[in-house]
């Protein structure tokens, strides 16, 4: 997927009305929509095949260890902010095949499993989530090491971004420069203008596979009135973020933090659940599992998700690197905000703030650095 060699056609109107059309004309080109609906009690990313499928008319609350559906009275489509699951599911799986074995009489049979070819589309991608594409490419994609089976589920995503038009309680992308609206890295980008009798979408297109699908819709040119109603709701969005934090000297500050007492505090009240890593859209750890039948004449490995939080992940000959919770709470802030720059220019967190949200002992990371850092100072680096 290519950028356009110049900065982009200009953007489109697409009305609320006409929005299935945009649906019709992707699962045309033989893409699977994944995008946002309600289940459960939470939006959560499913097969989308028409408008209805969308959750029209909802919103979130988020706070510290809260998650709320709330019902708006109108017929938004993507006035949420933010729900449990990240498009990491679809690019990284939580559980894949890697190969299996069947015994024979010559000996043992091994074949790797197929995939099926789907081209997925990506519908409501928020631009923190596009920054979180984007860490995982670093670590699956690109360099020395990369991974074949990302590489090609990767190679075959379209992605349609929506700008935030609401912030969640827990959000803090603007602090990490992340959102709330998509810079690059979409192939077409929406922003929801829902206002009195007017409901459309401004759209921006990305890549040449954008532009196609644009023509192929019914759209008309925006206007400047319109482009200002966008870049306003963008504004709002960053104005309502839940969280902030300062990242300056970020990684030099928990780099030399490694004895502070607020880890012990921490570790207090972790439970050690994982279910931040979990939830993050950039987190990759994963555990390699060998199963056999009874009878012995079938074996399967299988990769699975795994956390730092788990005792078994640093396990090596004699026990755990990382016995307590004080030291796996360290691993995991300390990778995330200072580990992660060296080894990938860019932080290991775009603030999308799920860990905060779905923590059951509401640890909120961002106070949890302000208290570390609390009296703290570094000389600023000249250059």
């Amino acid at each position: 997927m290519k950028d356009l060699p110049d900065l982009s056609p200009d953007p489109v109107i697409l009305q609320r009305e006409n929005f299935q059309q945009l649906l019709d004309v992707i699962i045309a080109k033989k893409y699977k929509i994944a995008g946002p609906k309600i289940k459960d009690g939470a939006v959560i990313l499913d097969e989308i095949l028409k408008t209805e499928d969308l959750p029209i008319g909802w919103s979130d609350s988020q706070e510290s260890a809260t998650y709320r559906l709330i019902e708006r009275g109108d017929r938004a489509l993507f006035r949420y902010a933010l729900g449990p699951q990240s498009w990491k599911k679809f690019l990284y799986p939580p559980v894949q095949k890697l190969y299996e074995a069947h015994r024979t009489q010559n000996g043992w049979k091994i074949s790797s499993t197929k995939e099926p070819k789907l081209k997925f589309a990506f519908l409501g991608v928020r631009p923190c989530e596009i920054e979180a594409i984007n860490a995982l490419d670093r670590v699956f994609r690109e360099g020395e090491y990369s991974d074949p089976g990302y590489r090609k589920r990767r190679q075959n995503t379209l992605i349609i971004a929506v700008n935030c038009g609401v912030a969640g309680g827990t959000c803090f992308c603007a602090s990490m420069d992340t959102g709330p609206k998509a810079k690059s890295g979409f192939d077409l980008a929406l922003t929801e203008v829902l206002e009195n009798e007017e409901h459309y979408f401004v759209v921006e297109v990305g890549t040449k596979l954008g532009a196609e699908i644009v023509k192929e819709i019914e759209h008309t040119r925006a206007g400047q009135e319109q482009l200002d109603k966008a870049q306003s709701i963008s504004a709002a969005a960053s104005d309502q973020m839940g969280r902030e934090l300062d990242t300056s000297d970020l990684h030099v500050l928990l780099s030399r933090s490694s004895e502070h007492p607020q880890w012990k505090d921490i570790a207090s009240r972790c439970l050690t659940c994982g279910n931040c890593t979990m939830v993050c859209p950039t987190c990759f750890c994963s555990t390699v599992e060998d199963y056999t039948d009874l009878q012995g004449k079938e074996a399967v490995r299988v990769r699975r998700w795994d956390s730092c939080f788990t005792m078994d992940y640093s396990y090596i000959h004699g026990g755990s690197v990382r016995y307590s919770a004080e030291a796996r709470y360290r691993q995991w802030l300390t990778h995330k905000f200072a580990n992660w720059l060296e080894q990938f220019g860019t932080f290991g967190c775009v603030g999308c703030g799920r860990c905060i949200t779905w923590c059951p002992a509401a640890i909120d990371i961002t106070e949890e650095i302000k208290a570390i850092g609390k009296n703290q100072t570094f000389e600023k680096k000249t250059a």
